[in-house]
């Protein structure tokens, strides 16, 4: 489920995930990438952190977890950034492996 070089890897306290962000799109969208990142599609602007804001708030509706369970921890400015998802690992990782059409 979680192999080197994956859109997710596993943690003590949930999963870090990988997300390519396309801003200023027609609508948000969050759905498998490739093998390193899963892609998400903002209509927010890449400005004073409506982006990312809309980033949160588009991984915890896919993950099924409250908005303060998704902390983003790297790439505040760039386009690819890694996101840290608090739960329960072993689930939060089914929801991952579905998103790419896996059944774990």
């Amino acid at each position: 489920m979680s192999r080197e070089g994956a859109a997710w890897k596993l943690r003590p306290d949930g999963i870090e995930i990988a997300v390519r962000v396309t801003p200023r799109a027609g609508r948000d969208a969050f759905a498998a990438g490739t093998d390193t990142h899963f892609t998400a599609r903002l209509a927010a602007p890449p400005v004073e952190g409506a982006a990312n804001s809309a980033l949160v708030q588009l991984v915890a509706k896919a993950f099924g977890v409250p908005k303060r369970a998704v902390t983003l921890i790297a790439g505040d400015t760039a386009r690819l950034k890694r996101l840290a998802i608090t739960g329960d690992a072993h689930a939060l990782a089914k929801i991952a492996a579905s998103l790419y059409g896996h059944e774990p």
